[in-house]
């Protein structure tokens, strides 16, 4: 029994190493598998209120790929422009940089320490930091060059969908069949809601801080705004990263440091509500993932893939933890990787 359960536990450890290094080598096949995989789910709900509509199926998805597309590229491109410029400005702050630490300097009189650290600070090189940035902006947005693969993807998913439950019908016993489609029906319907759900509260987030940033006259607002919409996928420490990049860029802007504080007031009240208060009320608590099992997930996939990795780290965590809960050998693991003890999917 011993020898048994020692041959199982390596051959687990050798196909979580293998599956590893094939989701590494393989990764400009499978980010924009899982990316359509994601938007599939999202673009789902569209495509049964036009079926509900009596639109044919073939238009109902040349009508919600048109739209995606269109939407996606737009955005990017939007991005990428403000991204551009944004790294481009960044030199000019130089001056404005060094002004504040010797501001600094003067007002606190610093310790030696606290010397050395202002020495430290002013061997940064915001030009070398914005050809980093832009330089960034390539891998981090390549899908963009790769639409046509993900929405090629896209357009057998969403073709195959219906006729998938038929063949499983087929397949199987009647009394079998039934009760895999319950299954997956359920597994569906928790990733759509899921997805839908952190999609919508990123969104909405997105866009009350691109306003608030408008209102007090922030340079590049549509930046951070995209990047509160795209970091809001990362609990916790994505927040902390959205918030802290317009914050930094208000006490430079600015002569006083009052708009740099009331800009994070609000930024931070914004994240609290939308995270703590609204988004867990519309998701339900059983979806929610030990923070332990969020930060193991993000070292993870940013492993294998990235940047891009760490954004699609928690959302494909959260799909393995609700496969887990609907399949009864896997259940304890669902159990795992949530919050608490108890699963309460609703």
């Amino acid at each position: 029994m011993e020898t048994t359960r020692s041959i199982n536990l390596s051959l687990g450890i050798v196909v979580i190493f293998l599956a590893g290094v094939l989701l590494r080598l393989a990764k400009p096949v499978l980010f924009p598998f899982f990316l359509a995989v994601f938007l599939s789910y999202i673009l789902t709900p569209v495509l049964s209120g036009l079926k509900k509509l009596k639109v044919p199926q073939w238009l109902s998805i040349i009508i919600v790929l048109g739209a995606a597309f269109f939407i996606i590229y737009l955005l990017g491109t939007l991005f990428y422009t403000s991204g551009k410029s944004f790294a481009a400005a960044l030199p000019q702050y130089s001056q404005k940089v060094e002004t504040f630490l010797a501001n600094l300097e003067t007002r606190l009189r610093m310790a030696k320490l606290n010397w050395e650290l202002v020495d430290w600070l002013n061997k940064f090189n915001l030009e070398q930091i914005g050809k980093l940035v832009l330089a960034s902006f390539g891998p981090f947005f390549s899908f963009i060059s790769n639409l046509f693969l993900i929405f090629l993807f896209l357009v057998f998913i969403l073709a195959e969908r219906e006729s998938f439950t038929r063949k499983i019908a087929h397949a199987l016993p009647l009394e079998r069949s039934q009760k895999v489609l319950r299954v997956i029906n359920n597994i569906n319907f928790q990733i759509q809601k899921y997805l839908a759900i952190k999609t919508l509260v990123s969104l909405v987030t997105g866009v009350l801080v691109t306003v608030v940033l408008v209102l007090f006259n922030l340079e590049f607002a549509i930046v951070f705004g995209f990047l509160t919409f795209i970091l809001n996928y990362i609990p916790n420490i994505g927040s902390f990263i959205a918030t802290s990049f317009p914050v930094a860029m208000a006490v430079f802007q600015y002569d006083s440091l009052w708009p740099a504080f009331w800009i994070l007031v609000i930024l931070i009240t914004i994240q609290m509500t939308m995270g703590n208060f609204v988004e867990p009320r519309l998701m339900g608590e059983g979806l929610g993932l030990s923070p332990l099992v969020v930060i193991l997930s993000l070292f993870f996939w940013g492993w294998l893939w990235g940047i891009p990795g760490m954004i699609l780290a928690v959302p494909i965590t959260a799909i393995i933890k609700i496969v887990c809960s609907n399949i009864p050998s896997l259940h304890f693991l669902a159990v795992v990787m949530s919050k608490g003890s108890e699963e309460t999917f609703s």
